[in-house]
């Protein structure tokens, strides 16, 4: 039998102990992570629910992961384990199998061959860890952490995890062909209200909400289900499932958007909104039958992640005053242009609060609705009835608005309103995909809009990127060549100033940004403002160049030269703005 260590499992006490629930609340209130009304709260959802004290506190969200683990690990005495003061290790091999440290949040730190220390989640989980003492025949030596954490390191040490739980709940159990008749229905339903699935979809989201991820993928393929994350813009695998899950696991998540589980053949969207760690999140679901199956696509619509502010999303400058200036305006277009994902609609979101005034009346109309807008009248199209964006625009037009925002001006008909509606008095925010802005006035000529009426009613044009912020952690100020520091010069343009020295800053990677380097994104952006010199070009009908150096010799700048701006303040890679910008240019080594 092996000696229990100091911070074991024998030196946990029982969380539903009255003394430790005071012990816990007087240390948060101490530290003002909480309230006496907090906890009050927390104490009677906690006897209403039969769950434990510190569980209900951050189903509420009345403290957050990183502090109570804090919490706990001052009031049990234990220490806390703190990303990169000790590094995880792939220990006791098959001896002790991934699915258990996943399933119950340990993660194996170091071993001295008497010793064991471990990190955990839930440091009340005493029968686990004493399991895995006797396991591994060590004393365990037991670290705080958070869920986060653990997952993110564990993920770290596998690649990506392989979950076998649900997969093997569901083997053989999948219904054959594409249509899905009664028994079939109510197999799949059975298999996607089984513990394991639910258990395994709450996970996904949970882990998706808590690595910043903009969307969850679900690709069915013939030897497995990968489960990918986009992160700031970029894809990556974050688990690989069993394939016989993937009907359940689509079934699961059409429940819970409301969508027909019997319906295989055909493509279906719908909302999804859950409680991830105390705060309300919407998904949106989009399902696409695939040969290897139906491949889903979540959305993830998290308000409170997503400060609407300028500043916040990377404004700044003559720009940032130049778009003030142009919410300004009684009347008139404003459009944002960028491709899908560039940010487009959060910026239009950031206009309208500052436009929403209890004076004024605004209407917007969506396809879909992303966030809802407090004292906002949003409209939601609907083609399948006619509740198309050019229907909606002409029975606001009867509603008396004083601003209108239209989610995308797609065609001719909805340009035209849009263009009427802005010479009747009304400021009228929409987007166009083109990838830039000059490329805005072409493509409305394009269509069909008659070039009078666009220079007369366009006030300017705003195109944007959202590229990759360095990682705080551990990004490194680094010299740059003569080289590079002229072609900085050269790509710059008048963010260069004569005599300024660049703070280049390289990615290097560590725990807190998954090794990329990266953490959170900013917008870089152009803003065209028409002019007279504008103006007349678009009355020309000029060619996108010439539009653009009518824009340029009023002020304007470019994607690229902004972007190297942020360079050039340490924020980002002149790699990653040469990459959204599509530059020609390839990136020289520092």
């Amino acid at each position: 039998m092996v000696a229990e260590a100091k911070n074991s499992p024998a030196d946990i006490p029982d969380p539903r102990n009255e003394g430790f629930v005071q012990r816990l609340k007087a240390q948060l209130i101490a530290g003002s992570l909480l309230d006496e009304l907090g906890a009050s709260r927390a104490e009677r959802a906690a006897r209403q629910s039969g769950e434990r004290f510190d569980l209900a506190l951050t189903r509420l969200g009345l403290v957050g992961e990183a502090p109570m683990a804090d919490a706990l690990s001052a009031t049990l005495g234990l220490a806390r384990h703190v990303d990169g003061t000790e590094t995880p290790q792939r220990l006791f091999g098959d001896a002790v199998p991934q699915r258990f440290l996943s399933e119950h949040r340990f993660l194996i730190l170091s071993d001295d061959g008497q010793e064991t220390v471990v990190a955990v989640a839930d440091p009340f989980q005493r029968d686990a860890i004493a399991s895995l003492g006797f396991l591994i025949e060590r004393r365990i030596a037991v670290r705080v952490a958070t869920a986060t954490e653990i997952e993110a390191a564990l993920a770290g040490l596998v690649g990506t995890s392989v979950r076998t739980d649900a997969g093997d709940l569901v083997r053989d159990a999948e219904p054959a062909g594409e249509a899905a008749g009664g028994d079939d229905v109510r197999r799949l339903e059975d298999m996607a209200s089984a513990a394991p699935i639910v258990r395994l979809v709450h996970d996904i989201i949970q882990r998706a909400a808590d690595e910043r991820a903009s969307d969850i993928h679900i690709e069915p393929r013939a030897e497995a289900v990968l489960v990918r994350f986009r992160v700031d813009g970029q894809l990556r695998t974050v688990e690989t499932l069993a394939p016989t899950v993937r009907a359940a696991l689509a079934s699961r998540i059409k429940i819970m958007a409301r969508l027909d589980i019997a319906e295989r053949r055909l493509p279906q969207d719908g909302r999804i909104k859950v409680s991830v760690r105390g705060r309300e999140i919407d998904l949106r679901c989009s399902t696409m039958p695939t040969l290897g199956g139906e491949s889903v696509v979540l959305r993830i619509l998290d308000r409170s992640s997503i400060p609407l502010d300028f500043a916040s999303l990377g404004f700044e400058g003559t720009e940032l005053s130049g778009f003030r200036r142009l919410l300004d305006e009684p009347n008139g277009i404003i459009l944002v242009t960028g491709p899908t994902g560039s940010g487009k609609t959060t910026t239009l979101y950031t206009a309208l609060g500052t436009l929403n005034r209890p004076q004024q009346k605004l209407f917007t109309v969506e396809d879909p609705i992303e966030y809802q807008l407090a004292g906002v009248n949003q409209i939601h199209v609907n083609p399948k009835i006619g509740l198309t964006f050019a229907s909606a625009l002409r029975s606001i037009l009867r509603q008396d608005p004083d601003i209108i925002m239209v989610g995308e001006i797609r065609d001719l008909e909805t340009a035209e309103i849009a263009i009427r509606a802005s010479l009747t008095g009304h400021l009228v925010l929409s987007t166009v995909h083109t990838n830039s802005a000059a490329a805005t006035v072409t493509r409305l000529l394009d269509m069909g809009v008659e070039d009078y009426l666009l220079a007369s009613s366009l006030k300017g044009v705003l195109a944007q990127r959202l590229v990759r912020r360095l990682c705080e952690a551990c990004a490194e100020d680094t010299p740059a060549s003569v080289t590079y520091e002229a072609r900085l010069r050269s790509l710059a343009g008048a963010a260069f100033r004569d005599g300024a020295t660049p703070r280049v800053r390289k990615a290097c990677g560590c725990a807190k940004c998954q090794g990329t380097g990266f953490s959170g994104r900013t917008a870089i952006y152009e803003l065209m403002t028409v002019t007279p010199g504008v103006r007349d070009s678009i009355i020309g009908q000029s060619n996108e160049t010439l539009i653009e150096t009518a824009a340029k010799t009023s002020g304007m700048r470019t994607l690229l030269e902004n972007g190297v701006a942020k360079v050039l303040s340490g924020e980002t890679t002149l790699d990653e703005v040469l990459r959204v910008t599509r530059a020609i240019d390839a990136a020289l080594p520092l």
